[in-house]
């Protein structure tokens, strides 16, 4: 809901959402993960800091291993750069690995440096506080054993802070205002990072429980589809029984119907109104089973499904399957989230929107490819992102276009990723939006579809 291609809404939404909407719904509930570029910006900027210092530290008389130091710092450099700057978020694992380098690398630092007598000792916690904010209790505490120990090599390891003999400031007055700096860029550093941290995961967290209210919405009509298949079968025979009471007096008071036409016509109505109430359930139950029991399809039959409401809206739709009849369960966070992807490339689509699903190599890759104009190049590295900046798109200047935040995009590419999916988007001739899976994350599991019947010779 931003530039050009963000979506309008929380979600296509619309009725056939089917089965396993519990699975996805109850997976949104838990705490959503810190992104990997935030971790590597604060951790530019912890390195630019630590950089600064040393240098300044040196210059203002101070004595201590520089050039270990400046090693250890190019050395966190280039493992930063090595990280990239990717899009995804991180998974717990990930983020306890990226926060316990930062705690070595700080407290090697340190540790050359003076350890706990260096003013800025105090920036060893820093990666244990944001931690706090992402990581699940288990890790949190393994952040903070890696935490102590480097407090301890700190104090028993460590290198004396020393001065020369003729420094530009008396070491006394130097360690003083050190102290001063480091409470002052410690707080702000320590208290910014925690900012971004909680209001990247609090938006998080706001996206999530409305794809979380929409899903269950899905379930409870789900299930109702389920009430109304099980009360028309119930109610099946009574109202042949109805039927066949009414035919039967019809024919026994035959004769004495001939002078009552007021009775024979009551007689008549209540036939027609129970083959009116069959009608009725039949295509009621016939709707409920159908939610009820496709719990499996192929795959070609789960995008047919995802597009169908958006058919007639002028692009045209075209879905190639070549995966041979996979089948996958009926999903609805699936369902959701590919109908969102398709909402969002009919949009914008000059004249067609192309599904193509394939299988290679142990993958399963759905990409969807529109005529249109492409996403924004300035926004490619941000798409999937919850409440980014508004701002009007179109397909050219002139267009009215419309408004939004992207959160319809991050439900989206959330609900794919909790599947098992890698989300890529990119620009190729017009917008494409790439999800691909692990064969083993979308095949069903319970059952697979029925076949066709075998033909008995005779």
């Amino acid at each position: 809901m931003m530039p050009r291609r963000l979506w309008r809404r929380n979600g296509a939404g619309g009725a056939g959402i089917a089965a396993g909407a519990p699975r996805m719904a109850a997976g949104i509930s838990r705490p959503e993960p810190i992104r990997h570029r935030t971790l590597m910006a604060m951790r530019w900027v912890a390195l630019a800091g630590q950089a600064s210092a040393a240098i300044a530290a040196w210059v203002l008389g101070a004595r201590f291993p520089l050039a270990v130091v400046l090693a250890v710092i190019a050395a966190a450099a280039v493992v930063n750069l090595s990280s990239g700057w990717r899009r995804h978020r991180a998974s717990p694992d990930e983020a306890l690995t990226q926060l316990m380098l930062d705690t070595v690398q700080t407290g090697v630092l340190l540790s050359l440096s003076g350890g706990t007598g260096n003013p800025f000792a105090l920036f060893v916690l820093a990666p244990l506080a944001i931690g706090a904010g992402v990581l699940p209790r288990p890790r949190l505490l393994a952040l903070a054993g890696v935490t102590g120990g480097m407090i301890l090599a700190m104090t028993v390891l460590a290198t004396p802070l020393a001065f020369s003999a003729d420094p530009l400031v008396r070491p006394v007055t130097a360690i003083g205002v050190g102290h001063v700096l480091a409470l002052a860029i410690g707080g702000a550093f320590i208290a910014s990072s925690s900012y971004r941290v909680t209001s990247e995961l609090a938006a998080t967290r706001d996206a999530l429980a409305a794809t979380q209210l929409g899903l269950a919405r899905e379930q409870r009509l789900q299930h109702l589809g389920g009430v109304v298949a099980a009360a028309a079968h119930e109610m099946g025979t009574p109202l042949a029984t109805i039927k066949l009471v009414a035919s039967e007096l019809a024919d026994e008071l035959a004769d004495q119907l001939a002078d009552r036409p007021d009775l024979a016509e009551d007689l008549s109505l209540l036939r027609r109104s129970a083959d009116r109430c069959r009608d009725i359930l039949r295509s009621m139950g016939a709707a409920g089973k159908e939610d009820l029991h496709l719990h499996t399809a192929p795959l070609a039959s789960v995008l047919d499904e995802a597009a169908a409401p958006h058919r007639g809206r002028g692009p045209e739709i075209r879905i190639a399957d070549t995966t041979d009849g996979m089948i996958v369960a009926r999903d609805a966070g699936l369902i959701h989230a590919l109908r969102n992807l398709i909402q969002n490339a009919v949009d914008f689509a000059a004249t067609r929107v192309e599904v193509q699903a394939r299988r290679d190599r142990g993958l399963v890759t759905v990409s969807i490819h529109d005529d249109g104009p492409g996403y924004p190049p300035h926004l490619l590295d941000r798409l999937g992102e919850p409440f980014l900046t508004t701002r009007r798109g179109g397909s050219d200047s002139s267009s009215e276009g419309y408004e939004g935040m992207g959160l319809g995009l991050f439900i989206g590419r959330t609900l794919l990723e909790r599947s098992g999916a890698r989300v890529e988007f990119a620009n190729d001739g017009g917008a494409v939006a790439r999800v691909t899976w692990p064969e083993a994350a979308l095949a069903a599991t319970d059952r697979a579809a029925l076949g066709r019947n075998p033909v008995i010779a005779d």
